[in-house]
């Protein structure tokens, strides 16, 4: 199994920042691997919501059916699921005086032979959290920029 933890400060209050990384089809904008993530069905991020995710590993395509087993206010777990993995997104939000603290846990579980490759994969998984900690927070800075509250005129 691998694992990966990074831990960013966001410039945003909690609830906005779990409100955008509970709809995982945001993943596109954060996930330096995702190419594509497609949500299954209607309706908004609850549990029990399921996302076909899309990602380039290493020149390879890899399909993940992902599933939101877990949704609280501080709190969400992402599994994917496919014959040759189980990957595991796990996101604990902290409020931080108007800001937030996010732990982001990823862990991937192979199955079968593929298993045999899981050692040679650890260190591109790191540099993957790398980029991870370094495109999330201005994915979230993007997509929860505040406009200027004087019509978007510069002073």
């Amino acid at each position: 199994m691998i694992e990966v933890e990074r831990v960013m400060t966001l410039d945003h209050p909690l609830p906005d920042v779990v409100g955008f990384l509970a709809d995982f089809s945001n993943a596109e904008l954060w996930d330096p691997g995702t190419v594509s993530c497609r949500r299954i069905g209607t309706g908004g991020p609850a549990v029990g919501a399921e996302w076909d995710n899309v990602s380039d590993f290493r020149g390879r395509r890899t399909e993940l059916r992902y599933r939101l087993d877990r949704f609280d206010t501080d709190h969400l777990t992402f599994v994917g699921h496919n014959k040759t993995a189980t990957s595991t997104d796990d996101l604990r939000f902290e409020e931080r005086g108007g800001r937030t603290r996010l732990t982001y846990r990823a862990r991937v579980e192979f199955h079968g032979l593929a298993r045999l490759a899981t050692p040679l994969l650890k260190r591109e998984f790191d540099r993957l959290g790398d980029e991870l900690s370094e495109r999330l927070p201005q994915a979230v800075g993007r997509a929860l920029q505040v406009p200027p509250s004087d019509g978007g005129h510069l002073q």
